[in-house]
């Protein structure tokens, strides 16, 4: 059984993602970086996953030099620039920063990346040269969360294969 969320904190989560700023975001991921790459069993090899907002973090953090590997499921508001106070971000700006190798996972009938948003961050990779994987599944935003209508446990189990795939062979 998964965590049911109220509406009351999905629009509670919409408010906080537009009142902190990008710089605030991108610090945390750092921090967390530095503390994970300072853990004695840490190899040096780091990587992110995120899911929805946490994908668009997870690409963010993956700007760090640091970083070999992001998993990004449904990451929202990259093709609008709309993350962060001011609804402001540089994201798709800084891809020709990014060196982590990215697997970016979509779910076609996703509202809040639509194809024409999907299509602009692809073009942006290919623009920059990124080392990228990019698959798009029949499926909504949030087909992941294991609670409501958009939940698909085969696709779940899927994508959790192409991600350990992913960083067997990006971390492994």
């Amino acid at each position: 059984m998964g965590l049911a969320l109220s509406r009351s904190h999905v629009r509670r989560q919409h408010q906080l993602k537009i009142a902190k700023t990008v710089v605030a975001y991108d610090a945390d991921a750092q921090a967390g970086l530095t503390a994970v790459n300072a853990h004695p069993a840490c190899n040096g090899r780091l990587g992110t996953f995120g899911v929805c907002l946490g994908g668009h973090l997870a690409y963010r953090a993956a700007l760090d030099p640091r970083v070999s590997a992001a998993a990004c499921f449904y990451p929202t508001d990259i093709h609008s620039g709309t993350l962060g106070e001011g609804r402001s971000d540089d994201s798709l700006e800084r891809m020709a920063d990014l060196q982590a190798e990215t697997l970016f996972v979509w779910g076609r009938q996703d509202p809040h990346v639509p194809y024409t948003g999907r299509a602009v961050i692809r073009a942006r990779l290919e623009e920059v040269g990124a080392s990228y994987e990019w698959h798009e599944m029949n499926a909504q935003h949030a087909y992941l969360r294991d609670e409501g209508p958009r939940y698909d446990p085969a696709l779940f189990l899927q994508s959790m294969a192409l991600t350990f795939d992913f960083y067997r062979r990006t971390l492994g």
